[in-house]
């Protein structure tokens, strides 16, 4: 049986469809070769989510679900739009404390969401803000989600978190922060990444794939 908790937990992700993810692993990997990382990334993210105390778990997808979809995962369809917008119609499908993912940190583990996810996590806090290293975020929580907070935020910028936290904090939030990572980007990003999380799915994938050209 999965935890229980105050918050919902959302993935936003695409469906790990070859051309359409990973684009930047692109060269040195094949499209197909990017998709697989993609999905190993989704699933290894997917799997620490059922480790976690969840009011409900959803992945916010654009396309359809596939093998790398593990049982006990919502699925809802992503909005139109630009990513500050779908992030934004994310928000807006849900009540009370909500904390989004993204599929780009497959090293994430428990313990890098154990203080938004304890019993104390939401006391006298407003939002939870994980910084990625690369300058934008990969966690974001509110406890009352209000997608207007998301809206007009540039994206894939290297001021992207910035912007977002300033956001919050000009709305008055006590935003508490989460522990920086990295994301998954680049071929080198896969490889240190995979270091992070040996055991995981992620480097499995990584290793069966010739990592030669990218070191």
């Amino acid at each position: 049986m999965n935890p229980s908790g105050p918050t919902t937990l959302l993935v936003l992700a695409k469906e790990p469809v070859p051309g359409r993810v990973k684009t930047r692993l692109t060269p040195p990997f094949t499209p197909e070769e990017a998709a697989e990382l993609a999905a190993a990334s989704l699933a290894d993210t997917l799997g620490t989510v059922l480790l976690l105390p969840a009011a409900r778990r959803v992945l916010v997808l654009e396309g359809g679900p596939g093998p790398w979809l593990p049982p006990g995962i919502e699925v809802v369809p992503q909005g139109a739009g630009s990513l500050d917008e779908r992030l934004a119609q994310a928000f807006g499908g849900c009540d009370g404390p909500t904390l989004l993912l993204g599929m780009d940190t497959p090293q994430i583990e428990p313990a890098h969401l154990a203080p938004a996810l304890a019993p104390d996590g939401w006391d006298h806090c407003d939002a939870w803000f994980g910084e990625a290293e690369d300058g934008g975020f990969w966690a974001l929580g509110l406890a009352s989600p209000d997608p207007g907070l998301l809206r007009g935020v540039p994206m894939s910028v290297p001021e992207t978190g910035a912007v977002q936290r300033a956001r919050l904090l000009d709305a008055g939030l006590t935003v508490r922060e989460l522990p920086r990572l990295r994301d998954v980007d680049t071929a080198e990003d896969a490889v240190a990444v995979a270091a992070l999380a040996p055991h995981g799915g992620f480097a499995a994938a990584l290793g069966r794939l010739d990592r030669a050209s990218v070191r």
